[in-house]
């Protein structure tokens, strides 16, 4: 099964949707602003991409990112946790899932990787 967690409204999302439906791909696609997912669903994502923190997961150029202070290194992983529930515009976009393997689309063709 193949997932994207997608914003239309972002073109890196919409460039990665297009790439994987140019190779015949039709994703799930899950409009995580409308859709936000579980702190759960962010601990298993987080282990998929490999990422030792959460805050490699966090748009860290939003404003937002900045405004509640989450570049400090002071901010515990649960506390990162509880923003990106929180807050579901913070995760980087988009996130695409196939099995037990996820990848960032910046830039879009790194989720080439797991396929």
């Amino acid at each position: 099964m193949l997932t994207i967690y997608h914003n239309p409204r972002c073109s890196k999302s919409r460039e990665t949707l297009a790439l994987l439906e140019a190779r015949g791909l039709t994703p799930t696609i899950i409009t995580y602003l409308t859709t936000p997912p579980s702190a759960d669903e962010l601990r298993v994502l987080k282990q998929k991409l490999g990422f030792a923190s959460f805050r490699q997961m966090m748009r860290s150029k939003d404003e937002l990112f900045k405004e509640l202070g989450l570049q400090e290194p002071s901010v515990s992983e649960e506390q990162l946790l509880a923003q990106l529930v929180a807050h579901p515009a913070l995760l980087e976009r988009p996130l695409v899932v196939k099995g037990e393997q996820a990848r960032l689309g910046r830039p879009p063709e790194q989720v080439l990787e797991i396929l």
